[in-house]
């Protein structure tokens, strides 16, 4: 029986898997008087003069909320917010157990009436509850919420709060598949500018993928959705598409594909056979990463292209070259809070991919490598994204994304770079 089964879940899940841990004692008399009244007082003071304080005696700059609707539960839909609890709290574990981030799980009732769903997210809703829980966090994690609503919900908070904002669902994915596409051109001896890139799923993932892809330098990008390519003389897209609609002669995705360098997916399972990858480029890069069945399945991709060089990358676990979102969210989020960002921008995302891919390139430590013994982990074909469980990511990205949010503006602490670079070596040892 897989360890997976839904009784080893459940019992694993038995009570939840989020608690309150207290860093401060509370043994004395002493210890009740300094952590509630009469002591307390004078912290409440202390932040009504200078709100600024409560950076200083609460636990605002280290804590993140993990909010949620329930709209997008994974693949599995609308379900609500209760539903969405476990999701929340296992990404409130992640937080803690690779970025050292306390984060806690807020899920918000705004698109469910007497419990049934009304089968829209009302962004408004949304907006207005975590602007009214945001003074107590140093950031907001957005996760599980409905295109096209979370794009104005992450845009309008981004915009109207003091802290970072940062949609995991749209972002998360962009910056790590960006990092896999910043070294396919390494390995294929181009520059970004120059690749052909095909991208199938235009959600939240994929807009989002397109604009960081750009962001970084890539200039030939078509888009396709369920209707086909995402071309100027479509007028049924919505307002995030039509940035992204190119001219193009090509109808469907597999019109194309032909001869692109990179296929990039998040979509849906076998939209893709093993006719349509042996039309790409010489050296193709397909990102199939739709779960839990990919685009196209790495065996279909090997039979396909048996004795042609290529690199397959999905979002599974069980295969080489997995996009993972817990090799950028933990981080992100640690570099920004050190540095207390308002807000997580553009710049401090390819910052973050940048990390990535230079990490991979680097020599895999031999605890990391033993950890997939199946695995040739060596910069190649066959690993151009860092493991999980790579301790250095927490110094590597981390440090890039405070050094982005210095440079851009956005960091409201003076940091000496080089000091905070060695604090996070030290504190990662210390976790070790």
């Amino acid at each position: 029986m897989s360890s997976y089964d839904k009784s080893s879940v459940m019992k694993f899940h038995k009570g939840g898997k989020v608690s309150v841990c207290l860093p401060k004692p509370l043994k004395t008399k002493d210890d009740l008087c300094l952590a509630y009244t009469p002591g307390v007082a004078h912290a409440v003071k202390a932040v009504a003069e200078d709100p600024a304080a409560a950076y200083d005696c609460t636990a605002k700059p280290n804590l993140v909320a993990v909010v949620s609707d329930g709209s997008a539960i994974l693949g599995l839909g609308d379900l609500g917010a209760l539903a969405s609890i476990p999701v929340m709290e296992g990404k409130a574990v992640l937080f803690k157990s690779f970025g050292d981030v306390d984060a806690w799980s807020v899920p918000l009732d705004c698109c469910r009436q007497g419990g049934a769903s009304t089968g829209k997210t009302d962004p408004q809703r949304v907006i207005a509850a975590v602007k009214a829980l945001a003074p107590q966090y140093g950031g907001v994690n957005l996760e599980d919420i409905a295109a096209p609503a979370c794009f104005e919900i992450e845009d309008t908070l981004d915009r109207e709060l003091d802290i970072p904002v940062f949609h995991d669902d749209q972002w998360g994915t962009a910056v790590i598949s960006l990092s896999g596409v910043m070294n396919y051109a390494k390995l294929a001896g181009k520059e970004l500018k120059d690749l052909k890139v095909v991208m199938n799923g235009a959600g939240a993932a994929g807009i989002r993928i397109c604009e960081m892809c750009k962001a970084a330098g890539v200039v030939n990008v078509t888009m396709c959705d369920s209707k086909g390519t995402i071309r100027t003389d479509r007028t049924d897209l919505n307002a995030y598409k039509a940035r992204h609609a190119v001219e193009t002669s090509a109808k469907t995705l597999k019109e194309a594909l032909v001869g692109a360098d990179v296929f990039i997916g998040v979509s849906a399972a076998n939209v893709l056979d093993g006719e349509d990858v042996k039309k790409m480029g010489e050296f193709p890069a397909i990102f199939a990463m739709a779960n839990p069945d990919p685009e196209i399945s790495p065996l279909a991709v090997a039979e396909a292209l048996k004795g042609r060089r290529y690199i397959m990358v999905t979002g599974r676990s069980d295969y080489p070259n997995q996009i993972n979102n817990v090799l950028g969210f933990p981080y992100l989020f640690r570099g920004a809070l050190d540095v207390r960002a308002t807000t997580i921008n553009k710049e401090m995302k390819v910052a973050a991919a940048n990390a990535l891919a230079e990490l991979a390139r680097k020599e895999v430590p031999a605890d990391v490598a033993s950890l997939y013994p199946d695995e040739n982990l060596v910069f190649g074909d066959g690993y151009i994204i860092p493991k999980p469980f790579d301790r250095r990511l927490f110094v590597e990205v981390s440090f890039a994304v405070a050094k982005a949010a210095v440079e851009t503006g956005v960091a409201r602490l003076k940091v000496d770079l080089a000091e905070y670079r060695a604090d996070l070596e030290r504190r990662n040892l210390e976790r070790a």
